[in-house]
């Protein structure tokens, strides 16, 4: 059973840097992409990223696209999330998820998720 793990989560200010990791204990055909989700207080997960480990075609939600690089490294079987330009409203747990597709993995139709990291961008 593949684990993901998520690390890089805290307080920053707004307009302050952040970058997320999540690695993964191996990979099988239900890992062939990975992404990102996260959820504010109050509001349903949504998605934010996801990246192909062959190629690393990546796909951004118009809310971090432009501020947002979403990066792997193959031999650590390691997803990273640089967010620049934060926002307080990008406050959230973000979840670290994969699938068999970037299409599957954005849609959020997922059985494999992490435990969650807290980004809290303060005004």
């Amino acid at each position: 059973q593949v684990q993901l793990v998520e690390s890089g989560g805290g307080l920053v200010q707004a307009g302050g840097s952040l970058r997320l990791s999540c690695a993964a204990s191996g990979r099988t055909y239900n890992t062939n992409a990975m992404g990102w989700f996260r959820q504010a207080p109050g509001k349903e997960r949504e998605f934010v990223a996801a990246i192909a480990w062959s190629g690393g075609r990546t796909y951004y939600a118009d809310s971090v696209k432009g501020r947002s690089t979403l990066s792997r490294d193959n031999a650590k079987n390691t997803v990273y999330l640089q967010m620049n330009s934060l926002k307080p409203e990008d406050t959230a747990v973000y979840y670290c998820a994969a699938g068999p597709t970037t299409a599957i993995v954005a849609s959020g139709n997922l059985e494999l998720w992490g435990q969650g990291t807290l980004v809290t961008v303060s005004s």
